[in-house]
């Protein structure tokens, strides 16, 4: 069961109407690396998980990232104002202009539908939540490239905030894949020479990495 609280996690504010941003902003709402991919992945992948503080981490964070997304969805807004005007709008921004009358789309900066193609779950608690990390760090890439691009104030407070809100989950999923050491796909690491080999294939080049004493892939806490 989910409960829609009016009060967002942050409030979202512009300095001024600015069109051409809100659709390079869409790519957060609807893109591949956005908030709907996010929140619909963590939610997806809970439905099989056992444990049950991993399950609630999914479905905490995905609940999240749905608030997230409203975050996104108003700052569009915002930044779309309250006026249509295709003839004034680019290439980038004229689909709210003539056919979402500037409500946010479930599309990517470019105008392409959200698909479903972007989520990954395989059922292996290891592989999914190493898709997780990833996916939490592009998307902080993401809004890096987005904050760089905007000098407006309450733009750049609100990316602020869910650029360091992706830290925080990228930093939560490192933590539960610590804990699922020897289950699923981490079994019987490396325990053949296959495993171990390094294909030297650069020339001129050399080894510069080993899998001699191989071990599953284990993540530090940030200081």
């Amino acid at each position: 069961m989910f409960k829609h609280e009016k009060q967002m996690l942050r409030e979202v504010k512009v300095d001024a109407p600015n069109p051409n941003y809100a659709a390079m902003m869409q790519e957060q709402l609807g893109g591949p690396h956005g908030e709907l991919k996010a929140a619909m992945q963590y939610l997806s992948q809970s439905f099989r998980v056992n444990d049950p503080q991993i399950k609630d981490l999914f479905l905490d964070v995905g609940s999240e990232e749905l608030g997230h997304m409203e975050m996104v969805a108003q700052t569009v807004n915002l930044l779309n104002g309250h006026t249509l005007e295709a003839a004034q709008a680019t290439s980038g921004n004229i689909e709210a202009h003539v056919q979402t009358g500037l409500t946010p789309a479930l599309t990517n900066a470019s105008g392409f539908p959200w698909t479903a193609a972007y989520i990954e779950e395989t059922g292996d608690l290891a592989a999914d939540i190493l898709s997780d990390i990833a996916a939490e760090e592009r998307a902080k890439v993401v809004y890096q490239y987005l904050y760089r691009q905007i000098n407006d104030k309450g733009v750049r407070e609100t990316i602020d905030f869910l650029l360091n809100r992706e830290e925080a989950h990228n930093t939560f999923f490192r933590e539960a894949f610590n804990r699922i050491k020897d289950t699923g796909s981490l079994k019987d690491w490396a325990v053949t020479n296959d495993s171990r080999l390094y294909f030297d294939l650069s020339s001129p080049g050399g080894q510069y990495f080993a899998a001699d004493n191989a071990k599953p892939p284990e993540f530090t806490r940030p200081n």
